[in-house]
Formats: structure tokens, C-alpha cells, sequence
């Protein structure tokens, strides 16, 4: 059954002309061992499409200049770029204000941010942190080694064989001592698309805030954050076309202006004495020293990209490149797949061979110019709770096409026939 945050219900757009915005990409003209390459970890990386490459050329070529407090003409028009970046992002998430959005290095960090400084200021003894068995462990590790700081419990609510949040565990261990509930909005193994705006409100009921990591969902599908109810949003713009080194913080207004700074230093300050420091307002107070001004601009140029064909067409595409590889891999004995199939489900497929490690099988994927991940995917704890010690995962984007599927099932079927 579709969750309550994905977009499937939505009217349907135009189709994605696939062939054509394949063009856009210049890896994807490269040949991996005599094989045109078919990239499949978009998971943890996407391509970069040419507007996105020369809007970087642009920057070190015609102002390759530092952002803010300049007065000459190269900063001027670095910083009018760097800051109507932030102003995309804002209309791409629908953020009230352009001001609620904090450019940070990555999903990580963004929420080692919100750690850092609201955790910090507002975590006690005998506080409690709720996350999930599911979560990447960019959510994980920083809540259990901030509780372990501050004398807090950490708290993780179970998932279900199929890949669901056990929603019953996640009920009972949500307590008037939960003062912060962390969650994924997209599962990076399972594709499982938690109801993110129920469990928010849950969350709230109790006093508890709500942090939505947003890494798996932003790239994949619209996202109104005004609807999604959560308190804080962290994703990684390298996710979505963006160049490496950009992630995105989005907290409401209020939460922000009540938090210190997680990192102090030049261009976050408003005055510094030899007695005080007053620090600049958000989102500047969190934004300390020269920041990756060219690959901020970069982030902006592929959100231009995205708007253009459309996030509900690409969505719809990536759903149906989703049905079709769960189909084919359903297909084929041996394999077992992490997570139930569902409608609507994003184009992540983890799974796991009778026969062969991950690794081998990645490898030898490799060999035949397909491109996937193996490994523990930064989430050891659903392995665990899956009993599996890793999987091998294919994850799609709006430019892969049931053809590059296909090839990746004969590479899989020639695995079968080696090792098996």
C-alpha cells in the first residue's frame, strides 16, 4: 500500500523524453570494460548533467570570487548567484522563506548541525532519542553518540521482515520523555517510504521534535515541507545532480533562531570584541567561513534542471523502472530481495544471492559496465536486524531506461551460471 508521503495519487505529468535528457550526460558516453556504462548506484551518487558542469566552469572562469562583504564586481555577482541558490531551494522544497534553508557539506552533516547545536542545548539525563533500525548511519551514530554525551537513552524502534517500520514497536517506545524522534523519509536499502507528516505529529504530541532525513526522498520525488511536518530536513545535493560538497539544512524559522552556532569563525558574526562575540542571524550563524561557493551555484543550476522536466514526471518514471526491476529480479532464482514490493515504491532494489557474495557479485557486475553497490550501505543495524551481513543494490535515476535493466538481469543470470 503507498504511504501517506509519496506522491503516486498525484495528477500525472508528461513523460520524461528519457532518450533526449540522456544526452545531457557525458559519463554516460563512457564505455566501462568495452561496455556502455549502466550506473546503477545513484544511491550514492548521480551524474552531473552538462548545464550543472559549466555552471561551475562559469564561476572559477568569470567570478571566482568570495561570497559576501565584497564591494567589487566578481563578489557581487558571486555572492548574487551563491545566494539565489538558496532561493531555489527554498521554491524547490517549499520552504516559507529562503532564510529557513542552511547550506551544509552533506546529509552528515546537516544533522551532526542539528546535534550539535539544538541536541546539545536541549538533550539532558533522562532525556530520550527515538530513531529506527532503518536508518543510515549518518542519522544514527550522531543521536546514540549525543546521548551517550549527555547521559540520555537512545532509543531505536524496530522494522518488520518486510522492511517496514514495526509500527507498534516505534508506538511504545515514544514517551513523554522523547524529546527528539529521527527518521528517513526513503529507506537507502529497503526504498521503504515511511509516513513521515504521522510520525511527526505523533512525535509532537509527546513534545518531541521531528528530523526527517530527506537524503532518498528529495531526489526522487516532490517534497513539500510544509506538508511534510517535520521540524528539520537533511539531504545531500550530490544526491540530485548537484556537484559534491553541498548538502541542504532546513529547519523552521523559530528552531533556528534558537539555537548557537555548531561551528564558529569569520562570516557568521555580526560583531567581535575582545569581550563578546554577536553572531549574524540564520541562516548566515551556521554558514561559518568561505563556503564551496561553485558547487552551491552548481546545486542551483541542477535544481533548474530538475524543474524542467518536472519532479512528478520523474517520480512516475522512476516508479515504473521500479516495478519492472522488481519483476525481473522476482523472477529469478536464488535472489532475495530486502523489503517487500509495494506500489509506488522508489527505484532501490537491495538483495541478495544464494550463490555469491555482494562483493563478487558487484565485481563482476563491474566486468559487464554496470555499475551498482555492495556492502552494508552505511546501515549495519538493518542488515542486522535482517540477518543478512550485506547486499548488493541497484538504485535508478531519471535517465536509466528498462533497456540498462535488462543488461544488468543477463550480467546477474551469467553470476548464476559461474558461481551457483
Amino acid at each position: 500500500m503507498m504511504n501517506s508521503e509519496s506522491p503516486a495519487g498525484a495528477e500525472v505529468g508528461t513523460a520524461l523524453d528519457v532518450n533526449r535528457l540522456r544526452k545531457d550526460f557525458p559519463a554516460l558516453r563512457r564505455m566501462v570494460n568495452g561496455h556502455p556504462l549502466v550506473y546503477f548506484d545513484n544511491t550514492a551518487a548521480t551524474l552531473k548533467p552538462q548545464s550543472v558542469i559549466d555552471s561551475i566552469s562559469r564561476v572559477y572562469s568569470d567570478y571566482p570570487a568570495n561570497v559576501h562583504r565584497g564591494i567589487h564586481m566578481l563578489s557581487e555577482e558571486a555572492t548574487n548567484a551563491y545566494e539565489e541558490a538558496r532561493v531555489k531551494v527554498a521554491r524547490f522544497l517549499n520552504a516559507r522563506e529562503p532564510d529557513e534553508i542552511v547550506y551544509t557539506l552533506n546529509t552528515t552533516d546537516s544533522i551532526n548541525h542539528i546535534a550539535g547545536s539544538w541536541g546539545e542545548a536541549n538533550i539532558g539525563p533522562g532525556d530520550e532519542v527515538l530513531v529506527t533500525d532503518m536508518e543510515h548511519h549518518a542519522n544514527f551514530v550522531p543521536w546514540q553518540q549525543l546521548c551517550m554525551r549527555k547521559g540520555a537513552k537512545f532509543q531505536v524502534a524496530h522494522v518488520l521482515s518486510s522492511g517496514q517500520l514495526d509500527r507498534e514497536d516505534f508506538d511504545s517506545k515514544l514517551n513523554e520523555r522523547t524529546k527528539l524522534v529521527a527518521c528517513a523519509h526513503v529507506s537507502n536499502v529497503s526504498a521503504v517510504v515511511n509516513p513521515i507528516r504521522e510520525l511527526a505529529e505523533q512525535a509532537h504530541r509527546v513534545g518531541a521534535i521531528f528530523v526527517a532525513d530527506c537524503a532518498q526522498s528529495v531526489p526522487h520525488m516532490p517534497v513539500d515541507l510544509q506538508a511534510l511536518g517535520a521540524d528539520f530536513i537533511a539531504c545531500s545535493a550530490y544526491k540530485f545532480l548537484a556537484p559534491f560538497g553541498v548538502g541542504i539544512l532546513w529547519g523552521r524559522r523559530e528552531l533556528l533562531d534558537s539555537m548557537p552556532p555548531y561551528r564558529t569563525g569569520g562570516n557568521m558574526i555580526a560583531e567581535v570584541s575582545r569581550e563578546h562575540t554577536r553572531f549574524n542571524v540564520a541562516p548566515h550563524k551556521f554558514e561559518a567561513g568561505t563556503p564551496s561557493i561553485a558547487d552551491v551555484i552548481g546545486m542551483g543550476a541542477a535544481i533548474d534542471y530538475l524543474e524542467q522536466w518536472g519532479m512528478q514526471a520523474i517520480y512516475e518514471h522512476e516508479v515504473e523502472l521500479s516495478r519492472y526491476m522488481h519483476e525481473r529480479l522476482a523472477d529469478m532464482p536464488g535472489v532475495r530481495v530486502i523489503g517487500d514490493w509495494f506500489p509506488g515504491k522508489p527505484a532501490i532494489a537491495s538483495f541478495h544471492l544464494d550463490y555469491a557474495h555482494p562483493h563478487d557479485v558487484a565485481q563482476f557486475l563491474n566486468e559487464e559496465g554496470v555499475a551498482v553497490r555492495s556492502g552494508l550501505h552505511c546501515a549495519e543495524p538493518l542488515h542486522c536486524a535482517l540477518g543478512l551481513s550485506s547486499s548488493t543494490r541497484a538504485s535508478l535515476y531519471l535517465y536509466n531506461t528498462h533497456d540498462e535493466i535488462d543488461r544488468m538481469i543477463a550480467a546477474i543470470k551469467t553470476v548464476e551460471e559461474i558461481f551457483a
